[in-house]
């Protein structure tokens, strides 16, 4: 099983590879696509559009979310195609890793001229507190399935 970093590593070099084949200006789909058919032929599970309903105060919301890529049920991959990528984007990232539990993600902007600058890595790094009680309180529920490897 490859660790956090060697998965992370993966998917950037295959990002760097497809933005420089293709540039920007794609639509962000495209790039979605184009990214996780690549991850699949390199040996990923690769979970594309994959949805998360939450319950939170006992409210059950269905498809609370999407992730864009969910990559070996483990490193959540957002993907934009924009001029620049604005604080939002990062703290969008960082919410549904909390929601997932998950400790990283990767946010890959493929809209700039250069993929470099439009890189940024999500480090959950949240610990409850008492403040964050019903936080700590909310379930995930089962996931369901938008739609697999293409």
């Amino acid at each position: 099983m490859k660790d956090i970093d060697q998965i992370s590593g993966d998917v950037l070099d295959l990002a760097m590879r497809l933005h420089r084949e293709l540039g920007p200006g794609l639509l962000e789909s495209a790039y979605e696509t184009l990214l996780a058919a690549r991850l699949a032929a390199a040996g990923y599970d690769v979970l594309r559009q994959y949805a998360v309903s939450v319950e939170f105060d006992g409210v059950r919301i269905e498809n609370a979310f999407r992730v864009d890529l969910l990559v070996d049920q483990r490193l959540v991959v957002e993907i934009k195609s924009i001029d620049r990528l604005a604080p939002v984007h990062g703290k969008q990232l960082l919410t549904y890793l909390r929601l997932l539990k998950q400790p990283v993600g990767l946010l890959i902007n493929f809209g700039g001229a250069t993929l470099k600058e439009g890189v940024k890595r999500v480090v959950n790094s949240h610990t409850p507190s008492a403040l964050s009680a019903p936080l700590r309180e909310q379930k995930i529920l089962p996931h369901t399935r938008a739609s697999n490897q293409e």
